[in-house]
């Protein structure tokens, strides 16, 4: 399985909000210890104990920090006590309370990371950030180049799938298939919600295709971008190459959509596994203002002229 963060051992959760994307580094099982890649469009949520310390390591010296319920001298009111030499590429916390929680910004070349802090028995010692490799660097190269119309058949060949696997199989032998009819993989959103159904790797086109259902509990249309449809891994985002989504899911009602991703963001290949925890994310629009219509107004007399 690929994924953006590399943990020594031990596993990555995902949780999602409608507005807010976390990536919590797990512990069951896992080393005190970890790696993971800078991303500053990713809230990384590090869990801090209150009888050891926590330090958190950049590439190079910090910029700045900036931080809500932290003291530098335990005195002062906080969660958490924050140690920082300036001029260093480290930080140190410790948490002051049980079930302490903040957030600390920290600014480095040019970017600013987000972590999320939280009191636990089982805390990360050190976290190690590092640059992420470019494609080449990492030695995946470049995806391929896939024309609309060959992601068009990559949908169809997916929906078809069942049929193709009984009656053709060798127009899909190179087809990974996974299905989570036991244990599907579900984002709730309040309202709405999002459940893969199943997923299709085409290796050679470095594409993966998801079927979702989305599910609308609201008593009005739930209303989205269509080609707004993004896929994370880890803590890794994956924007849509292609869909067959209309926007609109109707009141208490359900669609079933299409979707592909290809490669990653910066043009490289993603050979993301079928064993990966996906999360499928949407762009919702706000619904449209009702149009009041008034059918009773009061006749207005005119006024007579003076």
């Amino acid at each position: 399985m690929k994924s953006i963060v590399r943990l020594l051992s031990g596993t990555v959760t995902v949780s999602v909000t409608a507005t807010v994307l976390t990536a919590t580094v797990a512990l069951a099982d896992s080393p005190a210890i970890q790696q993971a890649w800078l991303d500053d469009r990713v809230a990384v949520s590090v869990p801090v104990a209150t009888n050891r310390v926590t330090t958190i390591s950049f590439p190079s010296q910090i910029d700045a920090i900036d931080g809500a319920g932290m003291t530098v001298d335990g005195k002062t009111p906080g969660q958490f006590q924050l140690a920082h030499a300036k001029g260093s590429a480290f930080l140190s916390v410790r948490a002051l309370f049980t079930k302490a929680s903040a957030n600390l910004n920290v600014r480095w070349n040019d970017h600013t990371y987000v972590f999320e802090l939280f009191q636990s028995n089982a805390p990360v010692l050190s976290l190690v950030l590092l640059v992420p490799p470019t494609p080449e660097e990492s030695g995946v190269g470049r995806a391929p180049k896939v024309s609309p119309l060959k992601l068009l058949s990559l949908l169809d060949k997916a929906k078809a799938f069942p049929l193709l696997k009984a009656q053709q199989p060798e127009s899909v032998a190179d087809v990974g298939f996974t299905t989570y009819d036991g244990q599907p993989l579900v984002s709730n959103f309040n309202d709405y919600e999002i459940q893969i159904e199943q997923v299709f790797r085409f290796n050679a086109e470095d594409t993966l295709v998801f079927r979702v259902g989305i599910t609308n509990e609201m008593d009005t249309p739930l209303i989205y971008l269509p080609d707004s449809f993004a896929v994370r891994a880890g803590n890794r985002l994956y924007p849509q190459s292609i869909s067959d989504a209309d926007g609109t899911v109707p009141p208490q009602g359900r669609s079933v959509v299409y979707f592909a991703i290809t490669g990653t963001p910066e043009g490289g290949r993603n050979d993301l596994s079928l064993k990966n925890n996906f999360t499928v994310l949407i762009r919702r629009m706000l619904p449209a203002p009702p149009v009041v219509t008034v059918t009773n107004t009061p006749a207005v007399e005119p006024e007579d002229e003076p």
